[in-house]
C-alpha cells in the first residue's frame, strides 16, 4: 500500500506554551502515528532569522522546541525529525526556485503586502524595514516542501497562499525543464485548531505576554494558573462556563466526563480557588511525565544534537539524489558528461511522454506527446492534480480500456487516430518493463 508524505515546519521563535501544545503539537504527534503516512517534522531555523537577529535566542528556542516535541511524544525513529539548516540542499533548491519564480508572484504574498501597507499608512517608504528574507520567505518555504516532494502540508488558512505559490514554483520548474521533477503539494487546512485563552482571557500568545509555558516547573505552573483572570462571583454562587478562560483550558485537557463534572461544579458554585486547583491537578497529571523528559533533554543538549543529526542524515538520503537530478536538469553538469547527457536525452525524447500542467483557469491538464513532439492526446481540465495523475496512470496501465472509459475527460486531436495513441501507450509500457 502506498504511503502519503506529510511535512510540518516549526519555527523556533520562543518558548512553547500550553496553547501550542493543545492546538498543534498534541494533534500532530497523534497524527504521526497513523499507518501509511510518512512524516517530516523540521525546525525552521532559517525562517527564524527573518524576524530574530538575536543568535542566543534562536539557539535557545531551537533547544526548547526540539526538547518539547520529543518530550511530548514525537518518535524520531518513526518520523524524520531534522533541523532545516542541516540540509544544504534546501538553500540550493531555494536558488533554483528563485530563478523560475516571478517577482509579481512574490509581490502578492500576504506578509510582504502587510508590511508595505503598514508603511504606506505610516507615510514612509513602502519597503522600509522590509528585508529580502521577508520578501523571499515563500520561496524558502517552497523549497522546504519540494525538496522532499511532500504531498500534504498541514497549514492554517493564512498559509494556504504559500502552498499555492509552492505549486506554481513546482509547475514552472517542471514546465521549463521538461520533466516531472516535483509533485504538486496540497494544503491540509486545519480548520478546528484549538485556541486556548491566556491568563487574561485573550488568546494565549507571546505577543500578549499571557502564556503558560508548557514545561514550567510545577510550582510556577500552580502560580500561573492561580493568576488566571476570573469574575467576582463568590463561593456558592453559580458560575458561567461560557467565557471562562479557566474552564476552556480545562476542557482542552480533560475527558468528556471530567469536563461534565466541572461544568456541574460551576453550576453548584465552586469557589474559584478550588476550580483553579482542579485545573492545576489535571494539567500537571498530563504534563509531569513529559516535564521530566524535557528537563533531561534540556540538560543534555548533545543528545538533542545527535537526534537532529540522525534526522538530517535520513532526510538527505532523499534530498541529495533529487538535487543531483535538478543540477543536471538546469545544466550544472560535469563537463565530461556532455556526450552521455545528449545521448540519454535523445533516447528519452524518442519515447512518447505524458506532461501534466496547470492552466490559468486553475484547472489541471495532461497531454500525451509523441517522441517527435506531435500532440497525440489532450485532456479536459481536472479540479485536483491527483485526478489527472490517476487518469494518466490508468491510461499507461490499461491502454484501450482506459481510453474508452475516459472519453468524456479527453479532447479529440485532429488527424490523430486511436491506433496511434494506443501504439504510444504500448511503447511507454514496454519501456517501463525494461
Amino acid at each position: 500500500m502506498s504511503t502519503t508524505r506529510f511535512l510540518t515546519g516549526i519555527t523556533p521563535s520562543g518558548t512553547p506554551h500550553l496553547g501550542n501544545y493543545a492546538g498543534m503539537m498534541r494533534p500532530a504527534i497523534l497524527a504521526s502515528r497513523a499507518p501509511n503516512v510518512e512524516n517530516f517534522y523540521f525546525l525552521a531555523d532559517y525562517h527564524a532569522l527573518i524576524k530574530c537577529q538575536d543568535p542566543d535566542r534562536v539557539q535557545r528556542s531551537t533547544i526548547e522546541i526540539a526538547a518539547s516535541w520529543l518530550a511530548a511524544g514525537l518518535d524520531p525513529e518513526h518520523v524524520t525529525f531534522y533541523r532545516q539548516s542541516d540540509i544544504p540542499e534546501i538553500p540550493e533548491l531555494t536558488w533554483f526556485l528563485t530563478c523560475v519564480t516571478g517577482k509579481g508572484l512574490l509581490n502578492r504574498a500576504h506578509a510582504y503586502k502587510a508590511s508595505v501597507d503598514k508603511n504606506h499608512a505610516a507615510g514612509v517608504d513602502p519597503d522600509d524595514g522590509v528585508t529580502a528574507g521577508l520578501f523571499m520567505y515563500p520561496v524558502l518555504m517552497g523549497a522546504d516542501i519540494l525538496v522532499f516532494n511532500a504531498q500534504k502540508v498541514p497549514v492554517g488558512r493564512d498559509q494556504v497562499q504559500h502552498l499555492e505559490m509552492a505549486r506554481d514554483m513546482a509547475s514552472s520548474f517542471n514546465h521549463i525543464y521538461g520533466g516531472d521533477y516535483f509533485t504538486l503539494p496540497e494544503a491540509v487546512v486545519e480548520e478546528s485548531v484549538a485556541t486556548l485563552p491566556g491568563l487574561d482571557g485573550r488568546k494565549m500568545s507571546k505577543s500578549y505576554n499571557n502564556t503558560i509555558p508548557l514545561f514550567a516547573p510545577r510550582e510556577q505552573l500552580r502560580k500561573l494558573i492561580n493568576s488566571i483572570t476570573t469574575d467576582s462571583r463568590a463561593p456558592g454562587e453559580p458560575k458561567e462556563v461560557e467565557g471562562s478562560a479557566l474552564f476552556q483550558i480545562y476542557q482542552a485537557f480533560a475527558s468528556e466526563e471530567e469536563t461534565a463534572a466541572l461544568r456541574q461544579q460551576y453550576a453548584e458554585g465552586i469557589a474559584w480557588g478550588d476550580a483553579k486547583q482542579v485545573l492545576f491537578e489535571r494539567i500537571d497529571r498530563e504534563i509531569a511525565p513529559m516535564r521530566e523528559r524535557y528537563e533531561y533533554l534540556i540538560s543534555h543538549p548533545q543528545e538533542l544534537e545527535d537526534i537532529l543529526q540522525a534526522g538530517a542524515a535520513k532526510a538527505r538520503k532523499l534530498a541529495t539524489p533529487l538535487l543531483r537530478e535538478l543540477r543536471s536538469a538546469v545544466g550544472l553538469r560535469n563537463l565530461a558528461s556532455t556526450a552521455t547527457q545528449k545521448s540519454a536525452k535523445a533516447a528519452k525524447s524518442a519515447l512518447p511522454q505524458f506532461k501534466q500542467y496547470r492552466e490559468t483557469d486553475g484547472l489541471f491538464y495532461f497531454k500525451l506527446v509523441a517522441g517527435d513532439g506531435r500532440l497525440l492526446l489532450q485532456s479536459q481540465g481536472f479540479t485536483a492534480p491527483k485526478d489527472a495523475g490517476q487518469s494518466i496512470a490508468r491510461l499507461q496501465r490499461e491502454g484501450a480500456a482506459a481510453l474508452s472509459d475516459l472519453q468524456d475527460r479527453l479532447r479529440p486531436v485532429d488527424g490523430v487516430a486511436e491506433a496511434q495513441v494506443l501504439s504510444a501507450l504500448q511503447q511507454l509500457r514496454e519501456a517501463a518493463e525494461q
